[in-house]
């Protein structure tokens, strides 16, 4: 029963958000802490393929007649790979179409700046409604009026 508590609704899509964000937010430190290293060449994963696997993932969901309850199976790409039975483990490509400096590194502060901000803030909206649809089960349980 727990079990089909956890798997309902929107909290499968919010953690595997908040798994993708989390990790990506680390490969963005990684090249902002190496912006000025010679010939470093940033990484990343794309935003768009894993919109896309969750996309994926629910509407499977959905036309396998659980509705918004049911396993909540995901696909792997060439850059989000599965590792461990819930883990998720990126695989960052070095995509960067930026100018190539004297250094031979090939940076963009602005765009990597903003994609840091544009991925704290998926990170936050899936923390709050994570943590919005966890208080509502624990008011639930305890039988509690909201």
């Amino acid at each position: 029963m727990i079990k089909d508590l956890a798997n309902a609704g929107a909290m499968p899509a919010l953690e595997l958000t908040l798994r993708f964000a989390g990790a990506r937010q680390k490969i963005i430190a990684h090249n902002i802490a190496n912006l000025d290293t010679p010939n470093f060449q940033p990484k990343d994963v794309s935003p768009e393929e894993f919109q896309g696997v969750l996309a994926d993932a629910i509407q499977t969901r959905r036309s396998g007649g659980g509705g918004a309850s049911g396993e909540f199976e995901w696909r792997e790409t060439r850059q989000i790979r599965r590792s461990g039975a819930d883990g998720l483990r990126l695989e960052p490509r070095s995509e960067s179409p930026g100018v190539l400096y004297h250094d031979r590194n090939n940076r963009d502060l602005e765009r990597t700046m903003q994609d840091m901000v544009e991925n704290a803030g998926m990170y936050r909206v899936a923390s709050d409604l994570l943590r919005q649809r966890y208080s509502l089960l624990r008011a639930a349980i305890g039988e509690r009026a909201i």
